[in-house]
C-alpha cells in the first residue's frame, strides 16, 4: 500500500508530531504534503526518510493549490489518502477524489464544543466540514468525546472510527540522569517544585490561568511553560505582572524526537518537572496529559477526554479542576503534599501505545478500501475556506 498524508502546515503542534510519529510505525509506504508551514516537523520526517512536498498554499482562499494537489496525487500513484486538520481536509479530500482515490481517510484532531483548531465555530466553518466530510470514507476522531460531537454535527456513526492519539511509551520513560541534566541546563535546583505545561502559547490554553495559580504558592515552585505562539509576549507580561517572571521558564517550541535540535526534547522537560497542570477547558483530546502520565507525572487538567473516557483508576493521579487559579495552585500543593511518585506510566498511557494505535489505524484503511467505489465530483469548490 501507498498513501498520501495531507496536513495544513508540520511546525511543532501536537496533531504535526503525532503524524511523524505514526508513520514510524505504520507499515505502509507514506509520503506527506503539507499545504503550508514546512517548518520543524518537516525536517524531522525528511530525517526519518519521508518524502515530505510543499505545495506553497498562500491563504485559505488560494483555490489554485486546489489543481497542483490533485495534479500531485495522481503523479503519486497513491492507494488511499490521509488528511489533517481542517483547512488539508477541506482542499485534500476534494483534490483526492478528483484525482481518482477510491479510499479517503481523515483525522479529526481538535474539535471542540465551541473551537476547532483555534477557530471559533461559525455556521459556515461547520457547513464546510460536513461537505467535505461527505467526499471522504471514513472520518476519525481521536477519543469518543470527538465522535460524539461528530455525530451531533451530523456525521454517520457508520463513518466515524475511534483512533485515539498514541505515545511512544519507552521514550517518555523516567530517566533521572535525564531530569538532572535538563534542571541544571535551566538551573532548576533539585529543591525546586517544577511544574509544568506543554502546548502552543495561544489564548484557548489559558496558560495565564497557570502563571498565575503560581503566584499563589511560595516560592520553591516553579513553573516550566513548554511551547511557543502568538501569546508568548502576553504571558511574560502576564508573569511580570503577577510578580512571578523569576519563576517562569520559558522554554520555546521543544520537538518531541532529540534529533540535532539544539536544546533538551519534550521528554526531557517531562523528566525535569514534578507535576503537569493543563487548565484548557476544551480538549479533544490531551495529549500532553497522557505524554505527562506516561512520564509518571501527576496531572491536574481541566479537560482531557483521553483521561476522562477511561476508568478513573487507570489515571489514579491524574485530578480535574474547576475554577480558576486559586483552585489551580491548591490542587498543585496538594499533589506536592501526597509525597513523591515512583514515576512510572499507570494504565491509562499504556492504553495509548502508539503501536496499538498504529494497528488500530490500520484496520480503519482496511475498510475504506472494502466501500464500494463512488464517482468523483466533478465541480465543487472550497469558497468558504476562509471561514
Amino acid at each position: 500500500m501507498k498513501a498520501l498524508h495531507i496536513i495544513t502546515g508540520l511546525g511543532v503542534g501536537g496533531a504535526e508530531q503525532q503524524l511523524r510519529l505514526l508513520l514510524r510505525h505504520l507499515p505502509v509506504d507514506c509520503d506527506v504534503v503539507t499545504l503550508t508551514d514546512p517548518g520543524p516537523v518537516a525536517d524531522g520526517l525528511i530525517a526519518d526518510g519521508v518524502r515530505v512536498t510543499h505545495v506553497g498554499m498562500a491563504g485559505n482562499r488560494d483555490l489554485g493549490v486546489l489543481p497542483r494537489l490533485t495534479r500531485h496525487i495522481r503523479a503519486g500513484d497513491y492507494d488511499l489518502v490521509h488528511t489533517h486538520l481542517y483547512r488539508a481536509c477541506v482542499y485534500g479530500r476534494l483534490a483526492a477524489r478528483l484525482a481518482g482515490i477510491r479510499a479517503v481517510v481523515a483525522t479529526e484532531h481538535s474539535l471542540g464544543e465551541s473551537q476547532m483548531e483555534g477557530r471559533r465555530l461559525t455556521a459556515g466553518v461547520r457547513a464546510l466540514y460536513l461537505a467535505s466530510e461527505r467526499l471522504g470514507r471514513r472520518t476519525v476522531a481521536v477519543s469518543p468525546t470527538v465522535a460524539a460531537r461528530l455525530e451531533r454535527w451530523g456525521v454517520p456513526a457508520a463513518r466515524i472510527a475511534v483512533v485515539p492519539n498514541g505515545i511512544d511509551l519507552a521514550r517518555f520513560r523516567f530517566d533521572p540522569a535525564r531530569r538532572q541534566r535538563t534542571r541544571q541546563r535551566f538551573g532548576l535546583p533539585e529543591t525546586a517544585y517544577v511544574v509544568g505545561a506543554v502546548g502552543r502559547l495561544t489564548a484557548g490554553k489559558r496558560f495565564d490561568l497557570a502563571i498565575r495559580a503560581l503566584a499563589h504558592l511560595p516560592g520553591a515552585y516553579r513553573l516550566l511553560l513548554v511551547g511557543g505562539g502568538p501569546e508568548a509576549n502576553v504571558l511574560r507580561r502576564t508573569a511580570h505582572e503577577a510578580g512571578v517572571a523569576d519563576r517562569v521558564l520559558f522554554t520555546g517550541e521543544r520537538p518531541y524526537v532529540a534529533d540535532g535540535s539544539p536544546g533538551p526534547d519534550l521528554p526531557s522537560l517531562t523528566a525535569a518537572m514534578d507535576l503537569l497542570v493543563s487548565p484548557s477547558p476544551e480538549e479533544a483530546f490531551g495529549l500532553a496529559v497522557v505524554e505527562a502520565l506516561a512520564a509518571g507525572l501527576p496531572v491536574v487538567y481541566a479537560s482531557c477526554p483521553a483521561i476522562e473516557d477511561l476508568p478513573p483508576h487507570t489515571a489514579p493521579t491524574a485530578r480535574r479542576v474547576t475554577g480558576g487559579a486559586p483552585e489551580f495552585a491548591r490542587a498543585v500543593a496538594e499533589a506536592r503534599a501526597a509525597g513523591p511518585l515512583l514515576r512510572t506510566a499507570p494504565e491509562a498511557a499504556q492504553h495509548y501505545c502508539i503501536t496499538r494505535n498504529a494497528a488500530r489505524l490500520m484496520d480503519v484503511y482496511a475498510t475504506a478500501f472494502a466501500a464500494p467505489r463512488e464517482a468523483a465530483p466533478s465541480s465543487p469548490s472550497p469558497q468558504g475556506a476562509s471561514t
